[in-house]
C-alpha cells in the first residue's frame, strides 16, 4: 500500500476543478531560449497552464476534461499523486474563479516578449496603477 498515493477515480466536488499536467520545469522562448525550472523563486510567480482532469457538477463554465486552463499565480494545491486507468498523475485542486482563460489545444511553448516581436514598444505610466 502507498500512502503517497491514491488509486482509483478522483471527482471534483461543487464547481472546483482538478487539473494535471501543471508545468514547472524549464522553458523555452519562441527564440529558442531556455529558461531553467522557476518554481519557489521570484521569476516563478506567474499564471500556469495546466489540463483539466476533472470538472465539478456544478461548474458550468465552457471548457470540458481535456481543455487546457491558464491559472492565476499560486492559485493551486500541492500535488497528489493519482494511480487511474492512464496511469500514474500528479493533480492539483484549482477553485473556478482563479481560472484566466481556457483552450483546447496545449499551449505549445511559452512566448514571452512576443507582444513585442514587431519591434514595438511601450511607455508605462506608474499612474495608471494607482488609485
Amino acid at each position: 500500500m502507498n500512502l503517497n498515493a491514491i488509486e482509483g477515480n478522483i471527482r471534483a466536488i461543487q464547481d472546483r476543478v482538478i487539473v494535471s499536467d501543471m508545468d514547472f520545469g524549464e522553458q523555452k522562448t519562441k527564440s529558442g531560449i531556455i529558461i531553467t525550472g522557476d518554481d519557489g523563486k521570484v521569476r516563478g510567480v506567474r499564471p500556469r497552464w495546466a489540463k483539466v482532469y476533472r470538472k465539478g457538477p456544478r461548474n458550468n463554465d465552457d471548457y470540458q476534461e481535456g481543455d487546457w486552463i491558464l491559472i492565476e499565480h499560486g492559485r493551486w494545491t500541492r500535488g497528489i499523486k493519482v494511480y487511474d486507468e492512464s496511469g500514474e498523475k500528479i493533480i492539483r485542486m484549482v477553485e473556478k474563479d482563479s481560472i484566466l482563460a481556457y483552450t483546447n489545444e496545449k499551449p505549445n511553448e511559452v512566448e514571452l516578449g512576443n507582444e513585442y516581436a514587431n519591434g514595438d514598444s511601450t511607455d508605462i505610466n506608474p499612474q495608471d496603477f494607482m488609485r
